[in-house]
């Protein structure tokens, strides 16, 4: 297994697709993804083995913040530190670019998610009541990126 976060392009959104399929009930497409990632200020990162990808992060960005849009791990290959590693990656490459914050959403029925975020050095700001399909509400988090050390503005 590759323990290498490599950017992918939307020539690679059928093998994303393909992973987000097997992490969530309703997965993005490969023309939803490979869509995002011809828009500017996308960038997907992947870690893979053999031919599949095991894990991946997309996220976009625009003027000096951004948004992680999903994070995914196979479910055979979690609790192997590997969200954590492309989620790291991606956060050191937009903060290289000059993007200070980064958000995200994130289900209240997924602990594992909300702790990975939490451990990461994420913040609840906000909650969106019934946001997803389920029901449930949307934790809104976020984290800054600023390099000197600073956590606001």
């Amino acid at each position: 297994m590759s323990d290498k976060v490599e950017t992918v392009q939307a020539s690679s959104a059928a093998r994303l697709a393909d992973l987000h399929a097997r992490c969530f009930a309703a997965g993005w497409s490969a023309a939803e993804i490979a869509s995002l990632l011809n828009l500017p200020g996308c960038m997907a990162l992947a870690s893979s083995k053999g031919t599949g990808f095991i894990a991946m992060a997309l996220f976009r960005s625009a003027a000096d913040e951004a948004e992680l849009l999903t994070l995914a791990t196979d479910p055979d290959h979690r609790r192997r530190g590997l969200a954590e590693r492309v989620l790291a990656v991606g956060e050191d490459r937009l903060s290289d670019t000059g993007i200070a914050r980064i958000f995200l959403e994130v289900s209240t029925c997924n602990p594992g998610a909300q702790a990975l975020y939490l451990a990461a050095g994420y913040t609840e700001i906000a909650r969106r009541p019934a946001y997803y399909r389920d029901g449930s509400d949307a934790l809104v988090l976020e984290k800054w990126l600023r390099k000197d050390g600073q956590t606001a503005p």
